[in-house]
């Protein structure tokens, strides 16, 4: 549920109300009890997205944090774990 910014056109009192969508909008200011309140566009409340990423610590599933887990015990598997290729000889 979003919350809304108010202003009363009578005082200048502004409010939040943390309400549905469908909700209909306040009228009545709570300060000075007069039916002049008006609801505000507002920039509205941002995502923020922090660290390395949500989904590696909010959704994975447990069995894709044990693949992840045996992935890593194998030495990451990196190309510099693994010996050099022979050139084949042309005997």
């Amino acid at each position: 549920m979003p919350t809304y910014e108010y202003v009363c056109d009578a005082c200048g009192h502004e409010v939040e109300y943390f309400q549905s969508i469908t909700a209909a909008p306040k009228r009545k200011c709570p300060a000075c009890e007069a039916n002049k309140l008006r609801r505000r566009i507002s920039a509205g409340a941002g995502i923020l997205f922090r660290g390395s990423g949500f989904y590696k610590t909010d959704y994975r599933s447990e069995s894709y944090k044990a693949g992840e887990k045996a992935d890593k015990g194998d030495g990451g598997g990196s190309s510099k774990d693994t010996p050099p290729a022979k050139p084949a000889s042309d005997d």
